[in-house]
């Protein structure tokens, strides 16, 4: 046994650079990608906005992709040891992206647990004729902008159930545990999103709602936000600068082709955010058609979107409970794969810092996030909490980062042509 295969042996590893596609892609494949890039494409240029977008892709979202994947590949640790071997003045920035990645994490598991219970109230519509009214009021209870942890039942229960499949699969280690959610999760998110998009693309008034996403408006494109829209997209949609790739790249083999996998998993993600695109409003046009309303009266994003938008479409379109499933499914199974990414990047960090084994490391990190997740997400005030953490990790937190890691390993440490040179060795 080399003393490559040693070493993976005893951290982890995925057991082939298949596993590691599907599973990348299942980090970058997310929430955001079906429920906030329609919404920005729609508002930044419509059909217009694949320019910046593709821009964006290939000069900033690439690059950085295969920016992590040097490094952890290179120097095979979680991002604050990868950092460390870098340059040990550099360790902070891992550290930071650690930090990023349990906030995350905390809020990120309450939204999958949402979605689980909206997956189950779509075969009885159990939102009646007020979805808005029965996601604050009946479902999340949210009550005055405050702090009051008051549980909520109807929340708790998935939450737990939540957290107990993500505490399983993270015990369980790199291959046995992510890989193999990844290797069975990705296939039937494709598949049940498919469907999905089938079902939407055939209701009344889809065209409408299609001519909408698709119909250019060039003159966005002379505006600066336009351009900085599709950049900071690419940053989240793809899971770079925040630890999560340096993290999925240690666990691959030295002889694995980095630059052909990176570019795969970016493909795909933006294949799969086109497809959302496609569903969502394709959705949005038959409902602003049976309201009798314009596309713009009912576009929206986010959690206001999959849970008071979506289950409107879902009581007023033929086959809704089949549509409802389909799209509160693909949340979950999208949601899930991200969340154990995210979690990740924490457990190898605390790991590598203090030598323990995967059981210990995983068992110390998951099972406090799931206590402060619990504590305040499945309370009266988890939608308020969330918006606040969600916030504060989208002005503070990924972007910056990742600029600063790329300006200190540039710049700061000189060490692009090392990663560089690493990064084309095994190119194809």
């Amino acid at each position: 046994m080399t003393a490559d295969s040693q070493a993976r042996q005893k951290r982890g590893a995925f057991s082939s650079r298949k596993v590691f596609i599907l599973a990348a892609i299942g980090s970058a494949v997310g929430l955001g990608n079906i429920w906030r890039f329609p919404y920005i494409a729609y508002e930044n240029g419509g059909g217009a906005f694949l320019i910046p977008y593709l821009v964006a892709i290939f000069v900033a979202g690439i690059p950085f992709l295969f920016f992590d994947y040097a490094i952890g590949h290179r120097f095979r640790g979680s991002a604050p040891l990868s950092f460390a071997r870098l340059s040990r003045r550099a360790e902070g920035l891992g550290w930071w992206q650690v930090l990023i990645c349990f906030v995350i994490a905390v809020y990120y598991a309450a939204v999958i647990a949402w979605a689980l219970s909206y997956t189950l109230f779509s075969f009885t519509k159990e939102w009646g004729d007020d979805p808005a009214g029965f996601f604050m009021d009946e479902y999340l209870q949210a009550g005055d902008v405050g702090v009051d942890l008051t549980l909520v039942s109807s929340v708790l229960i998935p939450l737990l159930i939540v957290w107990i499949a993500v505490i399983i699969i993270m015990i369980a280690g790199v291959e046995k545990g992510i890989g193999l959610t990844a290797v069975v999760g990705i296939p039937v998110l494709v598949v049940a999103f498919v469907a999905l998009v089938i079902r939407a693309v055939t209701l009344p008034g889809a065209t409408v709602g299609l001519e909408a996403f698709f119909t250019p408006d060039w003159q966005a494109l002379t505006h600066v936000g336009v351009w900085a829209a599709a950049f900071g997209h690419i940053f989240f949609s793809l899971s770079i600068g925040f630890g999560i790739m340096i993290t999925y790249s240690s666990y691959v083999a030295k002889d694995t082709d980095m630059t052909g996998s990176g570019t795969v998993v970016a493909l795909s993600n933006s294949s799969f955010e086109l497809l959302a695109g496609i569903g969502v409003f394709a959705a949005l046009g038959f409902m602003a058609q049976a309201s009798g309303v314009e596309v713009n009266e009912v576009v929206s994003s986010g959690v206001g979107l999959a849970f008071i938008g979506f289950p409107a479409i879902i009581s007023a379109a033929p086959w809704g409970a089949f549509l409802g499933v389909l799209f509160f499914g693909s949340l979950v199974l999208a949601g899930l794969t991200s969340l154990v990414s995210v979690l990740e990047v924490v457990i190898s960090a605390v790991r590598d810092k203090f030598d323990l084994t995967r059981g210990v490391a995983a068992s110390v990190v998951s099972i406090p996030c799931a206590g402060i997740s619990v504590l305040f997400f499945s309370s009266t005030s988890g939608l308020y909490v969330l918006d606040i953490l969600d916030r504060f990790i989208n002005q503070f937190g990924i972007l910056l980062v990742a600029v600063v890691s790329m300006l200190i390993v540039v710049w700061g440490v000189r060490a692009l042509p090392l990663l560089s040179e690493h990064i084309n060795r095994g190119a194809s």
